[in-house]
């Protein structure tokens, strides 16, 4: 219900608890959050508004970037243990967490796995 609620308030679009599809591995992020990824089914969606007091921006990301040989990228860095996850999108990059969602449906929504995600790290510039 929590997450059908916050995508009708924060990007105007409406769907019926019979379109969630699962959830993903939750997520906690450096400053004490925990994220709780819902994947729903939406179908042919056009008019997503994004609420200004709660979404910057919407970018559509093609299921083919996420298939993209080079994804996803994993960096060392000497602040942690573990891997920074990062996900190539066109010229760029998205960092974790939301890299390792998108990961994460990849492995399990596109391609069937059984794959994990908590573990990774995100870049040190995110831990404030």
């Amino acid at each position: 219900e929590t997450a059908l609620r916050e995508l009708q308030e924060e990007v105007g679009l409406t769907l019926g608890p019979e379109r969630v599809i699962g959830r993903l591995d939750d997520y906690t992020t450096r400053s004490g959050y925990t994220i709780t990824p819902i994947v729903v089914w939406g179908g042919p969606v056009t008019d997503l508004v994004p609420n200004p007091a709660e979404v910057d921006s919407i970018h559509r990301i093609p299921i083919a970037e996420l298939m993209r040989a080079d994804a996803p990228i994993l960096q060392q860095i000497p602040e942690s243990e573990n891997p920074v996850l990062l996900m190539p999108v066109g010229e760029s990059w998205i960092a974790a967490p939301t890299a390792a969602m998108l990961y994460q449906f990849r492995e399990v929504c596109i391609l069937g796995k059984q794959t994990r995600v908590a573990h990774y790290e995100q870049p040190y510039f995110a831990w404030k």
